[in-house]
């Protein structure tokens, strides 16, 4: 599909960028397999006609943001980011990554035998700075362990977004109670969900959650991302195919536009 026929930017709402030489956090579950600066992908946006993009910090670096943070300051213009963050950070640093660029901060807990405690008040008052300098709450969990968790960041009063179609459980689909979760939170107005990285769904077709998606919230509840490199995905990956499955998802044009350009535009502040 044509990335750019409007005058209103494309977004790409998940990407990653990573050098191998940075410090990794503990604990991982993946790490980069190559060096990807920032100007690859800023080259792989400009390729493909896509004017904007939202970098997510990759759970491999843990709390360390610098390197996102010096791609943000490289193109203000053009890129955003998702921070992970210590649930005690300052009001003050936290501020800072506001001014910096970011507008969300990153729950990736998926692949935990353990999780924290979402409704504890250490990420309540994380959830509250959120909620009051108008940064998002972005969770990556399994779709088993999503109402809870889900029901603790809404408490919170910050806006959610959810990756990957909210990581149903393939046997379940859309019945799943995770899944049935996340539909509630879209339809209620507070949680956006990402179209993005289907080959994560456990060989699930994407289509009836997009479908379970957009009846729920339509299209302005939901984004797009390519989650571009594909970390630990990157055989067979291909970035027009990641926009060509947009197409595919959100056949209406009109509608994919909101997917694509609208919200994400509005939503993350460019």
């Amino acid at each position: 599909m044509p990335a750019e026929t409007t005058s209103t930017p494309g977004v790409d709402c998940h990407a990653h960028i990573m050098l191998k030489s940075a410090p990794l956090a503990p604990g991982r579950h993946s790490e980069p397999a190559r060096d990807v600066p920032v100007e690859e992908f800023i080259a792989v946006l400009d390729a493909h006609g896509v004017g904007r993009g939202v970098l997510t910090q990759p759970s491999f670096y843990g709390t360390d943001n610098s390197l996102l943070l010096q791609a943000l300051g490289r193109y203000p213009e053009r890129l955003r980011g998702t921070a992970i963050v210590d649930p005690t950070i300052s009001e003050a640093d936290f501020a800072a990554l506001r001014r910096g660029g970011i507008r969300g901060l990153r729950l990736n807990w998926f692949h935990r035998n353990t999780l924290p405690d979402a409704g504890g008040a250490d990420y309540q008052r994380l959830f509250g700075l959120a909620r009051d300098l108008d940064l998002h709450v972005e969770l990556y969990l399994e779709g088993a362990k999503m109402p809870d968790v889900l029901a603790a960041i809404r408490k919170g009063g910050a806006k959610i977004v959810i990756d990957h179609f909210g990581s149903p459980e393939p046997a379940t689909g859309v019945d799943g109670a995770g899944f049935r979760a996340v539909l509630d939170a879209v339809a209620a107005g507070s949680t956006w969900v990402k179209l993005s990285a289907p080959y994560r769904l456990g060989g699930a077709a994407p289509q009836p959650y997009v479908d379970a998606l957009m009846k729920a919230g339509g299209p302005d509840r939901l984004v797009w991302g390519s989650d571009w490199p594909w970390v630990s995905f990157e055989t067979g990956r291909t970035y027009p195919g990641c926009l060509a499955d947009l197409q595919r998802w959100v056949p209406d044009t009109a509608a994919r536009d909101i997917v694509f350009r609208r919200t994400p535009g509005a939503f993350f502040g460019f």
